[in-house]
């Protein structure tokens, strides 16, 4: 045997603890840590439940909120039961009035039953999405002017300022009045609710975006500013080739910040737009007052923050795939 190959032989035992070791703890940070956290919260979630009364019984416990996500679902698969053997109902009338009347015009009305919980998650993600895109419309320009012209930044930051503190229950009643004035229709696109509670949204969620927008603007390196020079670029490519690529995580930072903020004030504007999202759904419970009205909420709020949490990692898996500057990623 030689030397190397004894060596290799004695190190080899070493390297592979080492290994195990770092897939230990990696496994411990990714599974067993949060698990336990998990289960300690549980603990003292179910000691606190049971020593609180309230006018509607005691406090759910997680055993309580977990069957109420049992009883959403099966109401969900009941409310769509019913919704297809309403249009099974119709398709068959149809055909029985085509078949005595070849001119008929068929005509299918839709249902119009009660939203149900998975049907809210989704009217709530929609027009989360939606205000969320049209802050960012919005935002990410007025940022970028803002990071490229110090007289502009000087005369924009105090309004934003003012209104970057501004809770959405007082932007939502203004919204009310102005999108009743202004959405006038016999036959509206989307309801009314829906605009009062997406508008709210926007306006909420702008600031973040313009101001992480303008600050990674206006901190642009002073040898990228002169190579643009040098090349003498034109204004739309100098932002496109020079500020985009070098002010991404920041935009970013200030988009993450901005969803977050904006699923904030969805549910408050839902409760008082009445949009039939989770807003509306943890209302709606209130107002009930039922026995099961606590866990149904709970499971609501449940749903809420992991919804939240997903989206949070949603963002930062997208500002990982265009920024460049990766260590900036890994909140």
């Amino acid at each position: 045997m030689t030397t190397s190959s004894l060596i290799n032989k004695l190190e080899l035992p070493t390297i592979t603890s080492q290994k195990l070791q770092g897939w230990f703890k990696s496994i411990s940070k990714l599974l067993v840590l949060p698990f336990i956290g998990i289960m300690i919260f549980l603990f003292l979630w179910s000691v606190a439940a049971k020593n609180i009364h309230t006018s509607l019984g005691d406090f759910p416990g997680p055993n309580a909120v977990f069957q109420q996500f049992g009883s959403l679902y099966d109401e969900h698969t009941a409310e769509r039961e019913k919704a297809d053997k309403f249009y099974e109902r119709q398709e068959v009338r149809n055909e029985a009035r085509l078949a005595s009347d070849p001119t008929y015009v068929v005509k299918i009305r839709n249902y119009t039953g009660k939203e149900t919980f998975l049907d809210q998650i989704v009217t709530s993600l929609i027009t989360v999405t939606s205000g969320f895109l049209l802050a960012a419309i919005i935002a990410i320009p007025l940022g970028i002017a803002m990071g490229l012209s110090k007289n502009l930044n000087s005369a924009v930051n105090p309004i934003i300022q003012i209104f970057k503190p501004v809770s959405p229950l007082a932007w939502l009643p203004l919204v009310t009045m102005v999108v009743s004035a202004l959405y006038v229709s016999d036959d509206p696109l989307v309801s009314k609710s829906f605009v009062n509670s997406l508008l709210t949204v926007t306006l909420c969620s702008l600031w973040p975006m313009v101001i992480n927008t303008s600050i990674g603007v206006s901190s642009l390196e002073q040898d990228l500013k002169n190579v643009s020079r040098v090349l003498r670029l034109p204004l739309f490519t100098h932002i496109k080739k020079i500020v985009l690529p070098a002010s991404v995580p920041m935009i970013f930072t200030g988009m993450r910040l901005s969803f977050g903020v904006a699923w904030m004030v969805l549910i408050a504007a839902e409760m008082l737009a009445q949009n039939p999202g989770l807003g509306k759904f943890v209302w709606d419970e209130f107002q009930n007052g039922s026995s099961d009205s606590l866990a149904r909420i709970m499971a609501a709020v449940i749903v809420i923050g992991f919804i939240g949490f997903v989206l949070d990692r949603g963002m930062l898996q997208l500002q990982r795939m265009a920024s460049w500057d990766k260590s900036a990623t890994t909140v």
